[in-house]
């Protein structure tokens, strides 16, 4: 699937920080799936989010192909440990968004989750025994 996005002017730039669970587990989806960007829909906001190698973007299901916020900059390499969070920057496109960056801080995570357990094997694994051969020798 191929979507191209538009961006109208920056309006803000903030630093935050993500969750080590939340950025651990969205690059671990992106690794995972194997091409250019991962799209994971938000369904309780009607959202779609947007991972690439460079940020995370969040378009609103109304404005189809604009960009309303972006998450980008992510300092990943500066922790000392897999479990901290990751600083950020935040980037707005859109007036009046501090609502929708706190419910995405809340409804990403669980669409991660979502997505994830659509793609874990549902079958239990079965190991096959195999019977070894017993070597006849000659002598």
């Amino acid at each position: 699937m191929e979507i191209t996005c538009y961006r109208d002017p920056e309006i803000k730039r903030e630093k935050r920080t993500l969750p080590a669970t939340t950025y651990n587990l969205a690059i671990q989806l992106f690794a995972r799936c194997g091409a250019k960007s991962l799209f994971i829909p938000i369904r309780s906001m009607q959202y779609l989010a947007i991972i690439d190698r460079e940020e995370f973007v969040f378009v609103d299901g109304e404005r189809k192909c604009w960009v309303d916020i972006a998450w980008q900059n992510f300092h990943s390499h500066e922790r000392e440990s897999l479990d901290q969070p990751v600083e950020y920057e935040a980037v707005y496109y859109k007036e009046d968004q501090t609502e929708t960056m706190l419910r995405l801080q809340r409804e990403f995570p669980l669409a991660l989750y979502a997505l994830t357990a659509k793609q874990a094997p549902h079958d239990p694994a079965k190991v096959i025994k195999f019977q070894p051969k017993h070597s006849t020798s000659h002598s």
